[in-house]
């Protein structure tokens, strides 16, 4: 039996669209652009809805919606996820596109913004339905993808098996094969060691090299984790082998608390069993809101968009938080965290694991040479720190949050290349 969960916070009517543009006018403003530059990055360069037909097994047709945005591609092609959910918005995906364009700027790889999300509930499908809603979506966006234009990649619940379905489709429509035109797929096709840990790995090297900065120890460090999905229980399992203590997890259906720190195996094995890692044994119930004002050292929120909010930020307890998930905290709650002395890693460095390592698996597919997963995490690591550095500079500079440093590295770099491609106009 499916369990339907919801998102466990409120306050989730806030348009991350808005959000983000006011983020990125914030960030031209304190560069001094011209004005073109806020003009080109408010919106997508182009967004597409599709309707995927799907023959269910039942043998009736569903007419599944879609959308991709592709935002800018001054720096090269578009590169992001491509999310199967049932609440997905065109103005989700949307913010989602351009968050990657900085993403990938502030990580100073060779890629655009993209994003892509289909409105279905994965978790009440088939495997034979969820193969013909991923090649029908492949078909319909096959005219603006490919590995020198637009790059998927796995995002909320997709995964390898997905990416492998719409590779082998879109190499089929094509007559050749075209590995490249996917990241995130399966290593039997072109797949790139350590990229299913990534964004969990990313985001533990930003924090680690946060409490390097602050001077937090990481042995017998406190952590709470909401969403134990692949980035939030990778997290988890690399920080507690480092000593750390996993105080507090949550999931869309439920969360626990003990102060003596869990072992993620033993979450992990029992959310298979039961679907949420919520009514954990030796845990405490805790409410979303109780997880969020968990007092630890680290706080890592690793679900969805608008988590935390003023409401909630006003109690958060933790000396760092992680945004290992896109656009987890409001404007609001940012500025009430930047006063309280929280030091919050925004989700366009903090994240950016991911998308880093599905820049390595292409440049691999495009080269025919692949690495060990050592080398790939070596490489991740050295990307990630010298991402925080850049970033934390500026703040300290600037005495500014994290969030409007990154904005402000990343914008100049996409605006910068626009420039120079001569996108806003005469100098």
């Amino acid at each position: 039996m499916e369990i339907k969960c919801g998102t466990g916070t409120e306050e989730l009517t806030l348009n991350c669209f808005e959000i983000c543009r006011r983020q990125v006018k914030e960030a031209c403003d304190a560069l001094d652009l011209e004005p073109a530059a806020y003009e080109i990055l408010k919106q997508p360069r182009r967004v597409m809805e599709v309707a995927v037909p799907v023959i269910m097994d039942d043998g009736h047709v569903r007419n599944f919606v879609g959308w991709r945005s592709q935002h800018n591609d001054a720096l090269g092609p578009f590169k992001g996820g491509l999310r199967f959910h049932p609440d997905v918005t065109v103005d989700e995906v949307k913010a989602l596109s351009m968050w990657m364009t900085f993403k990938c700027a502030v990580l100073g790889l060779p890629y655009g913004g993209g994003k892509g999300g289909v409105r279905c509930d994965p978790r009440g499908m088939s495997r034979g339905e969820l193969e013909r809603l991923s090649r029908g979506l492949m078909g319909a966006l096959a005219p603006i993808t490919g590995p020198e234009r637009d790059i998927p990649a796995p995002d909320v619940y997709t995964n390898p098996q997905i990416m492998a379905w719409m590779v082998d489709e879109f190499s089929r429509l094509r007559d050749y094969n075209s590995f490249g035109v996917m990241t995130g797929k399966p290593l039997l096709i072109g797949g790139s060691a350590g990229r299913n840990e990534a964004t969990g790995r990313g985001c533990v090297y930003t924090c680690l090299e946060a409490m390097k900065q602050l001077g937090i120890p990481v042995a017998g460090a406190r952590v709470a984790i909401q969403g134990f999905g692949n980035a939030g229980s990778v997290a988890a399992h690399l920080l507690h082998q480092r000593g750390a203590r996993i105080v507090a997890v949550g999931d869309s259906c439920g969360s626990t608390f003990q102060a003596g720190g869990m072992d993620p195996a033993a979450l992990a094995d029992h959310k298979r069993r039961t679907g949420t890692v919520g009514g954990f044994p030796t845990g405490t119930p805790i409410t979303t809101e109780q997880l969020l004002q968990t007092e630890c050292e680290v706080l890592i929120p690793a679900a969805l968009e608008n988590q935390l909010t003023a409401r909630v930020a006003g109690g958060v307890r933790a000396r760092i938080v992680g945004e290992a998930a896109n656009g987890p905290t409001t404007p609001e709650a940012d500025v009430i965290l930047f006063d309280r002395g929280v030091l919050v890693l925004p989700d366009i460095l903090a994240s950016a694991g991911g998308v880093t390592v599905s820049y390595f698996e292409w440049s691999q597919n495009l080269s025919g040479y692949y690495w060990s997963e050592q080398e790939v995490n070596q490489k991740l690591e050295w990307a990630m720190v010298r991402a925080f550095r850049t970033v934390y500079d500026m703040s300290q500079e600037r005495r500014i949050p994290m969030r409007s440093a990154a904005f402000m590295v990343a914008v100049k770099r996409v605006a910068d290349a626009m420039r120079v491609r001569g996108w806003l106009g005469p100098a």
